[in-house]
């Protein structure tokens, strides 16, 4: 998958849609000081090394506990595309909306 067609894939969604997806470990927040896109297609890729990074680096994770219940509470709506089996969501800021 390109990074153009993840670009176009990318889409903003209310968190509320996005509970099943969260329920089963599938949903990964991704930090706002990188690009959402960026990420998702080296996920496509598979690039080991570059998510392992980024996950040591405390930039991408799972959905913690926490961040569910206060996007649920606040009823925020993320940015967020799909890189099977992952969801890949990040909270929208004045940077990236």
């Amino acid at each position: 998958m390109s990074k153009k067609e993840i670009n176009l894939e990318t889409s903003q969604i209310p968190w509320h849609e996005l509970q099943r997806f969260f329920a089963g470990g599938l949903a990964i927040a991704v930090d706002s000081s990188i690009d959402l896109v960026e990420v998702a297609y080296q996920f496509s890729l598979d690039n080991k090394v570059q998510v392992e990074q980024w996950i040591k680096e405390k930039k991408v994770a799972p959905v913690s506990d926490q961040q569910a219940l206060q996007w649920y509470e606040n009823e925020t709506s993320v940015w967020s595309v799909v890189i099977k089996p992952w969801i890949l969501v990040q909270e929208k800021t004045d940077e990236n909306y």
